[in-house]
């Protein structure tokens, strides 16, 4: 797989990176404790990813839009570039050995185990914290170690239906509609991530190590603080979405998409007498009290869908800019990469795997003393660095006292 060449990110500066000299060992699997140890990678950490020897990492083989790079899926690459592969059976004696051998050496774990898996295999934390007490032990489940949920798959998809998350997005009198992407394992990731930074900091101060446990469940509600609590300290009533331009549900007009004679137009919060004067819109006249905003929503934005029709998107820009209304065009992806806004972040990367294979994908969004945090080292082949590893780490014995 080659992408076409666009505007990249440059190569990583030569800057001691935050967490450069740190070991990490990555056992997760698919996207939400990956992501987390992804985004440690790209702060420096030596990332070691732990897998079967036969299969690995099972994300190799979830193949999206039919993408691969030398028979893996491109999404594997996308979310395991800057890491190293050590291929371990932690069902045979010998590569248990070496693998606690490792994590007797490590700064960070990070597992997505079902709970009581690693507790099954010793390496459960209060094993694990005898023998390496400065070890920050972080573990991704989908609903929680406890708790009647605690055995149900933790599948982004899953998690949204049960969270309440897809009846958020759309309008009225459609279903529940889902999030169009893995929006619950990407924020668990990231929750996972700022649990491990915070226990680092905690163990600089303290010399002591410890556990950090995220679920996508609860990532899922905490996402939904805003919408969540407004229910919670209201008459707990389902709210109820807009029929037109619905984008979110207690907001009231114009809050929402709407089409325009090219294309469509995100408009945000605005005083619908503002709105009424700039776009030239007389049949808002009757929506001057603010009390109608949300009250009168469908109605107010079947006005402004039926006059935005009128003209193209540029045209109402050039009206809402100047006066500095919340508005933007909406762009799908082709357009996007035209945009100059767009190539100035520089947001994509080449990345290289051993084989010379390249692939374009995101980069880091992080930014360290105005320095982007690029690499162009690509995802490992299964078991690529475990000989290596064992020789830097003196695995050869497979002994540790775990």
């Amino acid at each position: 797989m080659r992408a076409q060449r666009e505007d990249r990110a440059p190569a990583a500066s030569s800057a001691r990176q935050p967490l450069e000299g740190l070991i990490v060992l990555d056992f997760s699997q698919f996207l939400a404790g990956p992501s987390c140890a992804l985004r440690l990678a790209d702060l420096g950490a030596d990332v070691i990813k732990i897998e079967r020897p036969s299969g690995g990492d099972a994300c190799r083989q979830l193949f999206i839009a039919d993408q691969s790079l030398d028979g893996t899926s491109a999404l594997f690459h996308t979310i395991n570039r800057n890491k190293r592969s050590f291929a371990a059976d932690l069902k045979n004696p010998q590569d248990l050995a070496r693998v606690k051998a490792l994590i007797a050496q490590a700064d960070v774990m990070i597992h997505n185990f079902r709970p009581g898996v690693m507790e099954r295999l010793g390496l459960g934390f209060d094993v694990l914290e005898t023998a390496n007490p400065r070890l920050i032990y972080a573990a991704i489940t989908g609903f929680g170690s406890d708790g009647p949920w605690r055995d149900k798959p933790g599948q982004d998809l899953l998690v949204q239906a049960l969270s309440g998350i897809t009846w958020l997005s759309g309008n009225g009198s459609q279903g529940p509609v889902p999030v169009g992407m893995s929006i619950t394992d990407m924020a668990a990731g990231a929750h996972l991530c700022q649990g491990i930074l915070a226990m680092l900091v905690r163990r600089a101060a303290t010399g002591r190590g410890g556990r950090v446990e995220i679920s996508l469940f609860e990532s899922a509600v905490d996402l939904q603080f805003e919408q969540f609590s407004a229910f919670l300290n209201s008459q707990r009533i389902q709210p109820t979405r807009g029929e037109i331009a619905g984008a979110n549900v207690y907001l009231g007009a114009p809050y929402g998409v709407y089409a325009t004679a090219d294309g469509h137009i995100a408009l945000a919060m605005v005083a619908i007498p503002r709105l009424r004067q700039l776009l030239g819109c007389d049949e808002l006249a009757a929506y001057d009290d603010p009390a109608t905003w949300f009250r009168d929503r469908d109605a107010i934005k079947a006005i402004i869908a039926t006059h935005l029709m009128k003209n193209d998107t540029a045209h109402w820009l050039r009206l809402l800019d100047p006066a500095d209304v919340w508005a933007a065009q909406v762009l799908d992806w082709p357009s996007l990469l035209q945009q100059d806004g767009y190539a100035a972040l520089q947001l994509t990367q080449e990345v290289r795997n051993s084989q010379g294979n390249e692939m374009l994908t995101t980069r880091c969004p992080i930014r360290i003393d105005g320095s982007i945090l690029g690499s162009s080292r690509g995802a490992p082949l299964l078991g690529a660095d475990t000989e290596e590893i064992i020789r830097a780490f003196n695995l050869t014995g497979g002994g540790a006292d775990i």
